[in-house]
């Protein structure tokens, strides 16, 4: 049993350091010579733009912010719950609580990955003067372990809902 709680507590760990990477690091979209992700856009890794206001379809960028953000911060608040039930919760009860804020937060990584894979395009056309010299990328490493983070979470999520607590 003790093997399975620190398996448990380590994949709740790994979920929770993917997204805060996926989320801070500047790799959503990456090429030669730039790299974009969900809060700035740089050339030649010196000349770097913050993406705000004046940027068109701001509100979708925002939304892929947000969801990200919220996303880690259930992740965190998921395992200190997780902690907290580990010594509350009686003998044989289900880690539903936990689970219930895991999957929330795997569904927001989900709808921030979603949108960015979907509006991404859009963006990058839409503000031609800002993305001008990144057509010839790819997605970056962050989009993917935002993607892998929302496996990881959605797991974790499906391991609290399954799992009783035992002596």
């Amino acid at each position: 049993m003790l093997v399975l709680l620190a398996f448990i507590i380590i994949f709740h760990i790994t979920s929770a350091a993917l997204l805060f990477v996926a989320t801070i690091d500047n790799a959503w979209w990456v090429g030669e010579e730039f790299f974009a992700d969900i809060w700035r856009v740089c050339v030649n890794n010196t000349n770097c733009t913050e993406l705000n206001d004046a940027v068109e379809d701001f509100s979708t960028v925002q939304a892929v912010q947000a969801t990200m953000i919220l996303s880690t911060i259930l992740c965190c608040i998921a395992f200190l719950i997780f902690v907290l039930q580990l010594f509350r919760l009686k003998q044989g009860e289900r880690f539903v609580l936990t689970s219930i804020i895991q999957l929330m937060a795997c569904l927001c990584v989900m709808i921030a990955a979603s949108i960015y894979t979907d509006r991404r395009k859009d963006i990058h056309e839409n503000n031609r003067e800002l993305y001008a010299q990144t057509s010839g990328g790819s997605f970056g490493y962050s989009f993917i372990l935002a993607w892998v983070a929302f496996a990881f979470t959605f797991i974790s999520g499906l391991m609290y809902l399954i799992l009783r607590k035992r002596k």
